[in-house]
């Protein structure tokens, strides 16, 4: 019989004629507007190399890194975490060495760089003395005043949930290591092709070329100051109008070895920013990181803090923004840690001070910590060197002057015409931070942390600018303005739990069913001809395409806003594989039970109460014709009818001389032997 061959296969033989190409079914296109290939390579969620800037994931840049981890009050886990180290031979060597280490610790530690406990990271387990010491301090003395109706602007920093988990994802903090700028200094193995994570990566054999390392770390920050236009058009349309931008817009731009300006290539999308924020009438400002510290006795630190503070000013004064809104772009900093004493950080920050410009000058604004310096310590050099002081309530609950205040909101009221004459003097807008400690915080190190969302406002002026700093970022102002009913809260509806209608995502096709096929005779050859079902085209879901300026944007019921605790609400919906239903058994499970029933043998006579596996089904044997015997006559008529007890109309039933072989009880029988025994039962 000659093989099967495909219609096809016999057409395009018989025929010279060109076929079309078919359609493909498992591939369609995309009926949404297609990504260019140069936002696949900033694409965290497609490049892997492209990472989150982690101080914009923080509630402040000083703040925790694990803000969402619980609290542990108890000491008794600590002690289960410390195992009995095994001595080693390197003992010796360690304990030659702890001396030394400890003192590296502690001289860390004073200045305040890389603790653990400066941004929260710490081990959460308090000891006993520590929690005592925090219960018995005095109750905080708050004030009941709410700055109600609320005329000032309310913003977050840095970053918009909502927004980096649309798509595209949309935010301003795509980073890199070091290690990936000098990779892509190698050209592609494929220059024509947008790179991939393995498919086309940068071919190290090829001669490096520092220019082009440049250019893709350069990429990345044009990518996220576009995205601040996003940012700010999606902040005006729910009523937020100050945001504080990333530190992290472009990546090492400070850095000391791979550092660049940013005005040869950014300048033109900074301008564009800039625009948008003059058109919006919003407030933008900046916040240098923990290391940034002008009062430090090293060199290289105080070097590294005077680059890092002229790249934010350059980054603010590319915006090109109007005059006010230009004065109003100012960059926070802390003192940073106390190294020696007091008077002595104080001194070097003044010597450091004056050798700023004067651009960077006029944008500088202090801001007491929770570790070493509070309002009182801040506010009197302030006052001498001209310098704004902003006011973190968080900060002040946590390191204040016992002698000359309480812990709480109320006295510090006191000190409210001191701290706005600092910013009325230079013609800036006052500002103020707010954030909340979680509620199940004792000790000092665990009120660092970050409420999630702040439940109130604090007793400030109504027509300042706020800042609140917490992990929740936008939806924290979000909750704020539901609280108090805000200016735009009644544009703010729920979100629908993973569900979002605000981008173009890829079709979602469902496989087709594989056809069944049947036989056709075509020249006396068998062919597998497709049925009508194969034939059609499989039906593609319809989406409507959305334009780019609305993509993100909440859709037309605004459903941008997220309760407390469910961010996953963001993230599509995670496959739940459900646990099989045992108690619906298919029909192999059904046989399955009934054998093992039967090796387990049948139940005994005492045990009759108990429930009965039901038997195995065996399937039914051919039925044999049984031999119907007819009874042997009897000698006389009177035998018969004494052995005979059936009436006359019954009939008799046939006897089956041959014995019906025993039942096996045991399936798993051994083996059965057919030979006749030496000795027959019979004789």
């Amino acid at each position: 019989m000659a093989p099967k061959r495909k219609r096809s296969s016999i057409a395009a033989v018989q025929s010279d004629v060109p076929q079309p190409t078919p359609l493909s079914s498992t591939s369609p296109k995309r009926r949404g507007p297609p990504q260019a290939n140069s936002k696949a390579t900033t694409n965290p969620d497609r490049n892997p190399q492209v990472l989150d800037g982690p101080n914009a994931t923080r509630a402040s840049p000083d703040g925790d890194v694990n803000g969402d981890l619980p609290l542990n009050l108890s000491a008794e886990p600590a002690k289960k975490k410390r195992a009995v180290a095994v001595k080693k031979k390197s003992d010796a060597r360690k304990t030659e060495a702890a001396p030394k280490i400890a003192a590296a610790k502690e001289e860390v530690r004073a200045s305040g760089l890389g603790d653990a406990e400066a941004e929260g990271e710490g081990e959460e387990v308090a000891d006993e003395e520590e929690l005592k010491e925090a219960s018995s301090r005095p109750p905080p003395v708050n004030s009941d005043y709410l700055p109600l109706p609320w005329k000032g602007r309310l913003g977050y920093a840095c970053l918009n949930t909502y927004l980096r988990y649309s798509n595209p994802p949309v935010f301003s903090s795509r980073t890199c290591r070091i290690a990936s700028i000098i990779e892509h200094r190698h050209p592609l193995k494929d220059p024509l092709q947008p790179e991939h994570a393995t498919k086309n990566r940068p071919d190290k054999e090829q001669p490096a070329d520092i220019a082009r390392g440049q250019k893709w770390v350069e990429a990345l920050g044009l990518a996220n100051a576009r995205d601040i236009i996003k940012m700010l058009r999606w902040n005006g349309r729910y009523g937020i109008k100050f945001m504080r931008l990333s530190s992290e817009m472009f990546p090492f731009a400070s850095h000391e070895e791979y550092g660049y300006k940013l005005a040869p290539f950014a300048a033109d999308t900074l301008l564009e920013v800039g625009k948008v924020v003059a058109e919006l009438g919003h407030r933008v400002t900046t916040h240098p990181g923990q290391f940034t510290q002008l009062g430090s006795p090293r060199k290289s630190v105080v070097d590294n803090a005077m680059r890092d503070l002229a790249y934010h000013d350059e980054m603010l004064s590319l915006l090109k923004l109007p005059p006010q809104q230009d004065r109003d772009a100012v960059m926070i900093l802390h003192m940073g840690g106390m190294f020696g004493s007091k008077p002595e950080t104080l001194d070097r920050f003044r010597e450091n001070y004056a050798k700023l410009s004067p651009s960077i000058k006029n944008r500088l604004v202090l801001e007491n910590d929770d570790m070493t310096w509070h309002v009182h310590d801040l506010l009197p050099i302030c006052q001498e060197l001209n310098i704004p002081m902003v006011l973190d309530f968080h900060h002040h609950n946590i390191i204040f002057d016992a002698e000359k205040i309480r812990e709480g909101t109320k006295d510090i009221i006191d000190l409210y015409p001191a701290i706005r004459e600092t910013w009325v003097r230079k013609g800036i807008t006052q500002k103020m931070h707010y954030s909340e400690q979680t509620p199940p915080a004792i000790t000092r190190t665990q009120r660092r942390k970050h409420n999630p969302r702040p439940a109130t406002l604090p007793p400030c002026a109504d027509d300042m600018d706020l800042m609140i700093e917490a992990k929740d970022k936008e939806q924290a102002v979000f909750e704020l303005m539901r609280t108090f009913k805000l200016p735009g809260f009644d544009s703010i509806n729920d979100m629908i739990p993973h569900v979002r209608k605000d981008d173009n995502k890829p079709i979602v096709r469902a496989k087709p069913k594989t056809p069944k096929r049947k036989k056709a005779k075509v020249k006396d050859e068998d062919v597998d001809e497709p049925t009508e079902d194969a034939t059609q085209e499989v039906e593609e879901r319809e989406q409507e395409v959305i334009a780019d300026k609305d993509v993100g944007m909440g859709g037309p019921e605004g459903r941008v806003y997220w309760p407390p605790g469910m961010e996953e609400w963001l993230r599509p919906k995670k496959r739940e594989v459900k646990p099989k239903d045992d108690t619906k058994k298919t029909p192999k499970k059904k046989v399955k039970a009934g054998e093992t029933a039967a090796e387990e043998g049948a139940p005994k006579a005492e045990d009759e109460e108990m429930v009965k596996t039901p038997p195995i089904k065996k399937a039914k044997a051919a039925k044999k014709k049984t031999v119907v015997t007819a009874p042997t006559p009897s000698v006389s008529d009177e035998e018969s009818s004494e052995l005979s007890d059936l009436d006359e109309d019954q009939t008799s039933q046939p006897i089956i001389t041959r014995k019906a072989a025993p039942a096996r009880t045991n399936k798993r029988g051994g083996k059965v032997s057919y030979a006749e025994p030496e000795h027959s039962e019979v004789e």
